[in-house]
Protein backbone atom coordinates (compact mmCIF):
# COMPACT_ATOMS: atom_id res chain seq x y z
CA UNK A 1 0.00 0.00 0.00
CA UNK A 2 1.00 3.06 -0.80
CA UNK A 3 2.14 6.44 1.55
CA UNK A 4 2.00 8.67 -1.16
CA UNK A 5 -0.68 11.61 -0.33
CA UNK A 6 -2.23 12.05 -3.98
CA UNK A 7 -3.23 8.44 -3.77
CA UNK A 8 -6.84 8.30 -2.54
CA UNK A 9 -9.78 5.85 -2.37
CA UNK A 10 -13.17 7.21 -2.40
CA UNK A 11 -15.32 4.54 -1.28
CA UNK A 12 -19.16 5.90 -2.00
CA UNK A 13 -19.93 6.92 -5.47
CA UNK A 14 -23.43 6.55 -7.10
CA UNK A 15 -21.95 6.63 -10.25
CA UNK A 16 -25.08 5.29 -12.23
CA UNK A 17 -26.94 8.13 -11.05
CA UNK A 18 -28.67 10.00 -14.21
CA UNK A 19 -26.38 13.06 -13.33
CA UNK A 20 -23.39 11.07 -14.73
CA UNK A 21 -25.25 9.97 -17.56
CA UNK A 22 -23.44 12.31 -20.17
CA UNK A 23 -19.21 11.74 -19.00
CA UNK A 24 -19.32 8.54 -16.59
CA UNK A 25 -16.19 7.65 -18.37
CA UNK A 26 -15.03 11.00 -17.91
CA UNK A 27 -16.23 11.45 -14.20
CA UNK A 28 -13.43 8.21 -13.53
CA UNK A 29 -10.47 9.90 -15.33
CA UNK A 30 -10.93 12.94 -13.58
CA UNK A 31 -10.83 11.17 -10.27
CA UNK A 32 -7.45 9.46 -11.03
CA UNK A 33 -5.91 12.77 -11.94
CA UNK A 34 -6.89 14.28 -8.97
CA UNK A 35 -5.19 10.91 -7.19
CA UNK A 36 -8.02 9.18 -6.40
CA UNK A 37 -6.60 6.09 -7.76
CA UNK A 38 -9.81 3.95 -5.97
CA UNK A 39 -13.86 4.26 -6.86
CA UNK A 40 -16.34 2.14 -4.92
CA UNK A 41 -19.98 2.21 -6.64
CA UNK A 42 -22.50 1.76 -4.98
CA UNK A 43 -25.40 -0.14 -5.59
CA UNK A 44 -29.03 0.78 -4.61
CA UNK A 45 -30.92 -2.40 -5.99
CA UNK A 46 -30.16 -5.44 -8.20
CA UNK A 47 -30.56 -3.65 -11.69
CA UNK A 48 -28.03 -0.88 -10.72
CA UNK A 49 -25.44 -3.86 -9.47
CA UNK A 50 -25.60 -5.15 -12.81
CA UNK A 51 -24.84 -1.32 -14.31
CA UNK A 52 -21.95 -1.59 -11.69
CA UNK A 53 -20.73 -4.75 -12.73
CA UNK A 54 -20.45 -4.07 -17.00
CA UNK A 55 -18.82 -1.01 -15.50
CA UNK A 56 -16.38 -2.19 -13.33
CA UNK A 57 -15.01 -4.87 -15.39
CA UNK A 58 -14.17 -2.56 -18.51
CA UNK A 59 -12.83 0.35 -15.42
CA UNK A 60 -9.62 -0.66 -13.14
CA UNK A 61 -9.62 0.64 -10.10
CA UNK A 62 -13.43 0.33 -9.65
CA UNK A 63 -15.11 -1.86 -7.69
CA UNK A 64 -19.08 -2.15 -6.16
CA UNK A 65 -21.57 -3.12 -3.66
CA UNK A 66 -24.05 -5.46 -4.29
CA UNK A 67 -27.21 -5.08 -2.43
CA UNK A 68 -30.84 -3.71 -1.97
CA UNK A 69 -31.15 -0.12 -0.34
CA UNK A 70 -34.18 -0.21 2.24
CA UNK A 71 -36.01 2.28 -0.08
CA UNK A 72 -35.92 -0.26 -2.80
CA UNK A 73 -36.97 -3.20 -0.13
CA UNK A 74 -40.53 -3.21 -1.57
CA UNK A 75 -40.14 -3.80 -4.88
CA UNK A 76 -37.18 -6.87 -4.58
CA UNK A 77 -38.31 -9.41 -6.65
CA UNK A 78 -39.30 -13.46 -5.51
CA UNK A 79 -36.04 -14.41 -6.28
CA UNK A 80 -34.02 -11.51 -5.10
CA UNK A 81 -32.02 -13.37 -2.68
CA UNK A 82 -31.09 -16.29 -5.41
CA UNK A 83 -29.71 -13.18 -7.68
CA UNK A 84 -27.85 -11.64 -4.96
CA UNK A 85 -25.89 -14.83 -3.99
CA UNK A 86 -24.98 -15.08 -7.60
CA UNK A 87 -23.90 -11.42 -8.05
CA UNK A 88 -21.66 -11.56 -4.80
CA UNK A 89 -19.72 -14.19 -6.67
CA UNK A 90 -18.05 -11.59 -8.80
CA UNK A 91 -14.69 -11.04 -7.90
CA UNK A 92 -15.39 -6.64 -7.91
CA UNK A 93 -18.18 -7.03 -5.48
CA UNK A 94 -16.62 -5.83 -2.34
CA UNK A 95 -19.45 -5.48 0.03
CA UNK A 96 -23.03 -6.17 0.48
CA UNK A 97 -25.64 -3.00 0.32
CA UNK A 98 -26.54 -0.62 0.08
CA UNK A 99 -28.78 -2.28 2.93
CA UNK A 100 -30.29 -0.98 6.07
CA UNK A 101 -32.54 1.09 7.55
CA UNK A 102 -34.67 4.63 6.56
CA UNK A 103 -37.81 5.12 8.71
CA UNK A 104 -37.55 9.01 7.70
CA UNK A 105 -39.08 8.59 4.45
CA UNK A 106 -40.70 4.99 4.33
CA UNK A 107 -40.24 4.80 0.87
CA UNK A 108 -40.67 1.03 1.58
CA UNK A 109 -43.00 -0.81 4.52
CA UNK A 110 -40.76 -1.22 7.92
CA UNK A 111 -41.42 -4.22 8.31
CA UNK A 112 -40.28 -5.48 4.66
CA UNK A 113 -37.32 -2.96 5.77
CA UNK A 114 -36.40 -5.18 8.09
CA UNK A 115 -36.56 -8.50 6.60
CA UNK A 116 -35.02 -7.28 3.58
CA UNK A 117 -31.60 -6.06 5.44
CA UNK A 118 -32.08 -8.99 8.07
CA UNK A 119 -31.24 -11.19 4.64
CA UNK A 120 -28.49 -9.28 3.66
CA UNK A 121 -27.01 -9.54 6.66
CA UNK A 122 -27.18 -13.00 6.90
CA UNK A 123 -25.65 -13.61 3.29
CA UNK A 124 -22.95 -11.30 3.88
CA UNK A 125 -21.90 -13.24 6.86
CA UNK A 126 -21.84 -16.07 5.15
CA UNK A 127 -19.98 -15.30 2.14
CA UNK A 128 -17.63 -13.00 4.33
CA UNK A 129 -18.35 -9.55 2.79
CA UNK A 130 -18.29 -6.59 4.20
CA UNK A 131 -21.60 -4.62 4.87
CA UNK A 132 -22.20 -1.19 3.48
CA UNK A 133 -24.93 0.14 5.70
CA UNK A 134 -27.43 3.25 5.61
CA UNK A 135 -29.55 4.46 8.67
CA UNK A 136 -31.55 7.18 8.68
CA UNK A 137 -33.91 7.54 12.03
CA UNK A 138 -33.84 3.79 12.64
CA UNK A 139 -30.70 3.24 14.61
CA UNK A 140 -31.67 1.60 17.81
CA UNK A 141 -33.58 -1.26 15.03
CA UNK A 142 -30.27 -0.82 13.11
CA UNK A 143 -28.00 -1.59 15.82
CA UNK A 144 -30.10 -4.88 17.46
CA UNK A 145 -30.04 -6.51 13.87
CA UNK A 146 -26.44 -5.83 13.59
CA UNK A 147 -25.92 -6.81 17.01
CA UNK A 148 -28.37 -10.10 16.91
CA UNK A 149 -26.37 -10.77 13.27
CA UNK A 150 -22.87 -10.77 15.30
CA UNK A 151 -22.18 -8.11 12.27
CA UNK A 152 -18.49 -6.99 12.62
CA UNK A 153 -16.82 -6.34 9.29
CA UNK A 154 -18.55 -3.58 7.21
CA UNK A 155 -18.94 0.65 7.35
CA UNK A 156 -21.81 3.07 8.45
CA UNK A 157 -22.06 4.77 5.17
CA UNK A 158 -22.05 8.62 4.94
CA UNK A 159 -22.23 8.55 8.38
CA UNK A 160 -23.58 11.92 10.70
CA UNK A 161 -24.79 10.69 13.70
CA UNK A 162 -23.86 11.58 17.39
CA UNK A 163 -20.64 10.30 19.34
CA UNK A 164 -23.18 7.60 21.55
CA UNK A 165 -24.22 6.46 17.44
CA UNK A 166 -20.10 6.49 16.60
CA UNK A 167 -19.06 4.31 19.39
CA UNK A 168 -22.14 2.03 18.98
CA UNK A 169 -20.67 1.56 15.67
CA UNK A 170 -17.19 1.45 16.81
CA UNK A 171 -17.99 -1.08 19.25
CA UNK A 172 -19.21 -3.29 16.63
CA UNK A 173 -15.92 -3.70 14.73
CA UNK A 174 -16.76 -1.33 11.77
CA UNK A 175 -15.62 1.23 9.77
CA UNK A 176 -16.77 4.86 9.78
CA UNK A 177 -17.76 6.58 6.20
CA UNK A 178 -17.03 10.40 6.28
CA UNK A 179 -18.49 12.98 3.22
CA UNK A 180 -18.58 16.45 2.64
CA UNK A 181 -21.37 16.49 5.12
CA UNK A 182 -18.40 17.30 7.38
CA UNK A 183 -17.61 20.55 5.29
CA UNK A 184 -21.40 22.03 5.78
CA UNK A 185 -20.71 25.12 8.54
CA UNK A 186 -24.58 24.78 8.67
CA UNK A 187 -25.21 21.20 9.50
CA UNK A 188 -21.93 19.66 10.01
CA UNK A 189 -21.09 20.63 13.58
CA UNK A 190 -22.29 17.59 15.31
CA UNK A 191 -19.98 15.37 13.06
CA UNK A 192 -17.24 17.62 13.63
CA UNK A 193 -17.54 16.86 17.42
CA UNK A 194 -18.01 13.15 16.64
CA UNK A 195 -14.57 13.19 14.12
CA UNK A 196 -12.52 13.84 17.17
CA UNK A 197 -13.60 10.22 18.37
CA UNK A 198 -12.86 8.33 15.07
CA UNK A 199 -9.57 6.42 15.20
CA UNK A 200 -7.62 7.17 12.33
CA UNK A 201 -7.27 3.30 11.18
CA UNK A 202 -11.28 3.23 11.18
CA UNK A 203 -11.44 6.33 9.10
CA UNK A 204 -12.70 5.84 5.40
CA UNK A 205 -13.76 8.94 3.19
CA UNK A 206 -16.05 9.01 0.59
CA UNK A 207 -17.53 11.48 -1.62
CA UNK A 208 -21.19 10.21 -2.21
CA UNK A 209 -21.19 11.74 -5.36
CA UNK A 210 -23.55 13.65 -6.70
CA UNK A 211 -24.77 14.95 -3.92
CA UNK A 212 -23.17 16.35 -0.54
CA UNK A 213 -20.80 18.73 -2.61
CA UNK A 214 -18.33 19.80 0.08
CA UNK A 215 -18.77 23.07 0.90
CA UNK A 216 -15.04 24.21 1.73
CA UNK A 217 -14.16 23.57 -2.34
CA UNK A 218 -13.07 26.80 -3.40
CA UNK A 219 -13.89 26.76 -7.19
CA UNK A 220 -17.38 25.23 -6.51
CA UNK A 221 -19.19 23.98 -10.24
CA UNK A 222 -22.00 25.75 -11.23
CA UNK A 223 -23.85 22.54 -11.60
CA UNK A 224 -23.43 21.77 -7.82
CA UNK A 225 -22.48 18.23 -8.68
CA UNK A 226 -20.33 16.25 -6.25
CA UNK A 227 -17.41 14.36 -7.81
CA UNK A 228 -14.87 11.73 -6.68
CA UNK A 229 -12.19 14.13 -7.83
CA UNK A 230 -13.40 16.68 -4.98
CA UNK A 231 -12.43 14.05 -2.30
CA UNK A 232 -9.21 15.82 -1.18
CA UNK A 233 -11.59 18.39 -0.23
CA UNK A 234 -12.56 16.10 2.46
CA UNK A 235 -9.12 15.13 3.19
CA UNK A 236 -8.37 18.58 4.12
CA UNK A 237 -11.39 19.16 6.11
CA UNK A 238 -10.15 16.03 8.09
CA UNK A 239 -7.21 17.15 8.18
CA UNK A 240 -7.71 20.55 9.73
CA UNK A 241 -9.72 19.35 12.23
CA UNK A 242 -7.70 16.67 13.74
CA UNK A 243 -4.79 18.72 13.24
CA UNK A 244 -2.46 16.12 10.73
CA UNK A 245 -1.32 16.40 7.89
CA UNK A 246 -3.05 16.14 4.77
CA UNK A 247 -0.52 12.75 3.34
CA UNK A 248 -1.38 11.03 6.71
CA UNK A 249 -5.08 11.45 6.29
CA UNK A 250 -4.61 10.47 2.53
CA UNK A 251 -2.87 7.80 3.16
CA UNK A 252 -4.43 6.01 6.47
CA UNK A 253 -7.91 6.50 4.69
CA UNK A 254 -7.00 4.70 1.29
CA UNK A 255 -5.30 2.03 3.56
CA UNK A 256 -8.55 1.49 5.38
CA UNK A 257 -10.51 1.15 2.56
CA UNK A 258 -8.35 -1.26 0.71
CA UNK A 259 -7.96 -3.31 3.97
CA UNK A 260 -12.20 -2.82 5.02
CA UNK A 261 -12.81 -4.51 1.50
CA UNK A 262 -9.78 -6.84 1.01
CA UNK A 263 -8.64 -5.26 -2.16
CA UNK A 264 -5.05 -5.73 -3.13
CA UNK A 265 -4.16 -2.76 -4.92
CA UNK A 266 -0.67 -1.22 -6.69
CA UNK A 267 1.35 0.50 -4.57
Amino acid sequence: MSTDPSRWFDAGVNLFSAQFDQDRSHIVSQAQAAGVSELLLISSDLAETQLNLQFCTEHPGCFFTAGVHPHQADNVSTDWLQQLELLLQQPEVVAVGECGLDYNRMFSAKQQQLRVFSAQLSLAKQHAKAVYLHERDAFADQIDLLQAHQINHGIAHCFTGDVAQLRAYLDLGLYIGITGWLCDERRGTDLQQALKFVPLDRLVLETDAPYLLPRNLTDKPKNRRNEPAFLPAIGAKVAALLQLDMAVVASASRANSLKLFRITADA
